[in-house]
């Protein structure tokens, strides 16, 4: 593509942000950051991967003991959930500068808000149509799935008012807001393209 672009995705827990960002990676021949983020961070940071990886859209204060054996003595051997977040936004900031990008979550729109060239997408279907992806993908029940996609959102959703001061899913933090059922994962990737395209964004 002749103009950079970076496609912010937000998105409910099976509401098929996953998959919609890599369909839009394969059409538009860009990359795409969803767990990818978490490994430039450690790799950046010298920390594991498993370390970010099990605070990834979560809020806490976690002792770096967790991750050391030795650990370290005093007030030192903290690392706050802002020191953490921190860490990632530096990381999604540098993808940003190295060209066109597709980011998947993570407060990236918030993060990314002076960039002139981004996209911010939100996606998201009926609890019962999410639960039964869930159901699908991770062999268990309606009913459990329903609970995990309720408790995941509530969670995404407190990350990002934390950090942003903002509303999760608010249609005024976005500039496109979709469905995903509607239209399928082709579907809904082939909308938001053309609605960037209308948009002068690529």
């Amino acid at each position: 593509m002749k103009k950079k672009i970076i496609i912010n995705i937000g998105r409910q827990f099976g509401g098929g942000g996953r998959a919609v960002a890599y369909e839009l990676g394969r059409k538009l021949n860009i990359p795409v950051y969803d767990r990818e983020i978490i490994s430039q961070a450690a790799k950046d940071s010298g920390f594991g991967a498993e370390f970010f990886k099990e605070r990834d859209e979560k809020r806490g204060f976690f002792s770096f003991t967790e991750i050391f054996a030795n650990g370290f003595s005093g007030t030192e051997n903290y690392m706050s959930d802002r020191g953490i977040f921190k860490l990632q936004s530096q990381t999604i900031e540098k993808i940003a500068e190295q060209g066109s990008a597709i980011i998947v979550g993570r407060c990236a729109d918030y993060i990314l808000r002076e960039n002139e060239n981004t996209l911010n997408i939100f996606l998201t279907s009926p609890l019962e149509v999410r639960a039964e992806r869930i159901a699908s993908r991770q062999g268990m029940s309606l009913e459990e799935a329903m609970t995990k996609a309720q408790d995941k959102d509530k969670k995404r959703a407190e990350y990002y008012n934390y950090y942003t001061f903002g509303e999760w899913g608010s249609a005024g933090n976005y500039d496109l807001c979709l469905d995903s059922s509607i239209l399928g994962i082709e579907g809904t990737a082939d909308f938001i393209i053309d609605f960037a395209r209308k948009a002068g964004k690529i």
